[in-house]
């Protein structure tokens, strides 16, 4: 993915200098950027792109995906220097900004559903629905294979989605994630284990 908008921002890099600065973590990338290394950026850009890219492929598509992506970093060059490294990790912080301004396209589309609806308290209306069964191992197992977990993510709806990619493709906390999609840690979990509870009736 190319992005014209920030094209002369960075400078031209040898192999070995990009490799070097690759091995920098996001906060030292950040600091960098801030204090004028324009290359930070480009690197860290390189190193969100395909993450953020296949999150957003699973709400909005491959053809609109690159478009969400690109638009969450022109977000993330603007206000980067306002990010605060001490409340929260960049992974987060950028997570956050994509899931938002995928939320933002769905409702300009008109695309969130029924079953993609919130009560105020942050939990959805499926949520109130009492749960007795029990979750067994073997979903959780399941679950851990990619391409089983990949080919039943679309039938999710898209909060039940979103906690179990963060979770197991992005490896994100509880905490991070409730923290990425602004939800109690609670309502995480309870998203997490009926979303597992609705893939039990898929996989068993």
């Amino acid at each position: 993915m190319y992005f014209i908008f920030l094209d002369k921002e960075f400078p031209n890099l040898s192999i070995l200098e990009y490799s070097k600065i690759m091995e920098r973590s996001d906060e030292e990338l950040i600091a960098d950027y801030i204090k004028g290394d324009q290359a930070a950026f480009k690197v860290l850009l390189d190193r969100y792109t395909p993450i953020l890219y296949n999150f957003s492929v699973r709400f909005v598509g491959a053809t609109n995906a690159a478009d969400i992506v690109q638009e969450v970093f022109i977000k993330t060059w603007k206000h980067i220097k306002r990010f605060d490294i001490s409340k929260a990790h960049f992974k987060t912080w950028v997570f956050t900004i994509t899931r938002n301004t995928i939320t933002d396209y769905l409702r300009k589309k008109k695309s969130i559903t029924f079953s993609d609806m919130e009560t105020a308290e942050g939990d959805s209306f499926l949520d109130t629905v009492p749960d007795k069964s029990d979750l067994p191992d073997v979903v959780i197992e399941r679950l851990e294979d990619t391409e089983v977990l990949n080919s039943l993510l679309d039938q999710l709806p898209s909060h039940y989605r979103e906690v179990l990619v963060l979770y197991y493709q992005e490896e994100m906390t509880f905490a991070e994630i409730g923290q990425t999609l602004s939800k109690p840690l609670n309502t995480v979990k309870s998203h997490h284990r009926r979303a597992l509870e609705q893939l039990r009736k898929m996989v068993l």
